[in-house]
């Protein structure tokens, strides 16, 4: 019998699945997202006074109400779209400059020092309160903070695109794409790019992460929209209003939402990783 040798690719996917904690992240996700996108067909937007004010969940407001008679379930519904989009937002633009960078560092020896000293200076500065700085001084939009985030969470992508990078370099294929005159953007398009993409798709999914809860704590201390809804201003809203401690339901149900995304993130990247370095026994 004639056995089928696969592709890496297909042997990560056939590792992945055999994981339940990575599928169940990944369908937690997928709900997300969902909500996300569904947001005007599952809730309407919430705005105004209702005569409902500090009710707890119940049959006719799932997630209770806040002081002002709001319903928490919209609020944690159009807050999906927000947060989810900032983070993924925020994660493209940081995974783009990250790439650059990493790869830039590993392929032009030249910028490998003063790129690295970049990176190094922006790993060590104090993330926290100079996001808090910029966000105040730029003014409060859900475009501030997509910015913001991403200018802060580059530094790490660059790191280990570049570690990952730097393996590539020195193989074969790249020293004789060099001899045949290959230019320097073919071959980092063509070699470079494809072999850093694993940890690139393990990087989105963790800078999504760590951008959802850098909005949410950016958006808790009124540095978001407030225009719009997002898990972080909800939380800010509720402190505002007194209602962290006399109604549970207004702060319980946002939380659990970023605590679910970052968890579902955080086992699906670790399931991923799994999956990729696999090796089978036979």
């Amino acid at each position: 019998m004639t056995t089928v040798e696969l592709t890496p690719r297909q042997r990560t996917w056939s590792a992945f699945r055999r994981n339940p904690l990575g599928v169940g992240s990944g369908a937690v996700l997928l709900l997300l997202s969902l909500i996300a996108v569904l947001a005007p067909l599952l809730a309407p937007f919430p705005e105004g006074y209702g005569s409902d004010t500090s009710q707890p969940p119940s049959a006719t407001h799932w997630f209770g109400t806040d002081d002002i008679g709001q319903d928490v379930f919209a609020q944690v519904v159009w807050g999906t779209r927000v947060s989810m989009a900032v983070g993924l937002s925020a994660s493209v633009l940081a995974i783009v400059i990250g790439l650059l960078i990493g790869v830039s560092a590993a392929y032009f020896r030249r910028l490998d020092t003063p790129l690295g000293v970049l990176v190094d200076l922006s790993l060590s500065l104090p993330m926290l309160p100079l996001m808090i700085l910029v966000a105040a001084l730029a003014g409060p939009s859900v475009r501030t903070l997509v910015v913001v985030i991403a200018l802060f969470s580059w530094p790490e992508v660059a790191r280990v695109v570049r570690s990952q990078a730097l393996a590539i370099v020195p193989m074969p294929f790249v020293s004789a794409a060099k001899v045949v005159g290959g230019s320097s953007w073919w071959i980092v398009r063509k070699h470079l790019l494809p072999g850093v993409v694993p940890v690139v798709g393990v990087s989105v999914v963790l800078t999504t992460s760590r951008a959802v809860l850098a909005e949410a704590g950016l958006s808790f201390l009124g540095l978001g929209d407030p225009n719009s809804w997002s898990w972080g201003t909800i939380l800010h809203k509720a402190q505002q209003s007194g209602s962290l401690a006399s109604a549970w339901w207004t702060t319980l149900f946002p939380s659990a939402a970023i605590l679910l995304l970052v968890l579902s993130t955080t086992l699906l990247s670790v399931a991923y990783n799994d999956a990729r370095n696999h090796r089978s026994d036979a």
